[in-house]
């Protein structure tokens, strides 16, 4: 099933409508959900889905692709994440109005957007300066203002505005950061793929309960570009 699954996450998405995307997310869910353990996506999750303008995060020559559900290239090497990955990991976080949130990973904004939908601060880190500019200002023009944005080394976290009560990552990792673990509030909730690329990587849920104590389970096969990890120089 594992080897199934990701070689689905690579196939193209001839649909083109919101209300199709919708569908499809909803159809991915209920299939992985032996894996991931939720069959439905949340109201506040389907919600936020619905709500964020996909398009305004895809370059101009992939608009009429924006409602498609695939990974989408945004520049630089990058990618605007599959939305049914973006749905699936933002469902695992269980995010509540309060929750203060810590993105590694800012890329287009789109997954950026989605957490600021659902939650009452998200904290945004990006290495690529170009991609966190253009990210800033996309999200600035969509009216989000729960938003803070940091360039530099996402895998170092951000330490004086932790603990979180979630943390999402949108890079695969060789192995979950340390300081990561650390800046996760007990109880809290991290997503972040693990593995190599090129090779098999796994969409790694971590759980910290009350004592501090952390579970951690494979929730999905996925394909995701290299977190980079380039020393701790950091911008705000």
């Amino acid at each position: 099933m594992f080897a199934r699954l990701a070689r689905r996450l690579r196939l193209v998405d001839e649909g083109g409508s919101q209300d199709r995307l919708l569908e499809q997310v909803a159809a991915d869910v209920t299939e992985t959900a032996p894996l991931t353990g939720r069959s439905l996506l949340s109201e506040r999750v389907s919600g936020a889905l619905r709500r964020v303008p996909r398009d305004r995060f895809v370059p101009p020559e992939r608009h009429s692709s924006a409602w498609t559900n695939v990974a989408l290239p945004i520049g630089l090497g990058q990618t605007i994440s599959q939305p049914f990955i973006v749905a699936i990991m933002t469902e695992l976080l269980d995010l509540t109005p309060d929750a203060r949130v810590l993105e590694v990973g800012t890329g287009s904004g789109y997954q950026t957007a989605m957490l600021a939908e659902l939650a009452a601060e998200v904290h945004t880190i990006e290495l690529l300066d170009a991609l966190a500019a253009r990210a800033r200002t996309v999200l600035g023009q969509a009216g989000y203002r729960n938003i803070r944005f940091r360039t530099g080394n996402g895998a170092a976290g951000w330490p004086e505005a932790a603990p979180f009560d979630a943390i999402i990552v949108t890079a695969a990792a060789a192995s979950i950061p340390d300081a990561l673990r650390r800046q996760l509030r007990a109880p809290g909730r991290m997503v972040i793929p693990v593995g190599r690329p090129g090779l098999e990587q796994s969409l790694i849920l971590v759980s910290k309960d009350e004592r501090g104590t952390v579970s951690e389970r494979a929730a999905l096969p996925v394909i995701f570009v290299p977190l980079i990890d380039r020393g701790s120089e950091e911008s705000e």
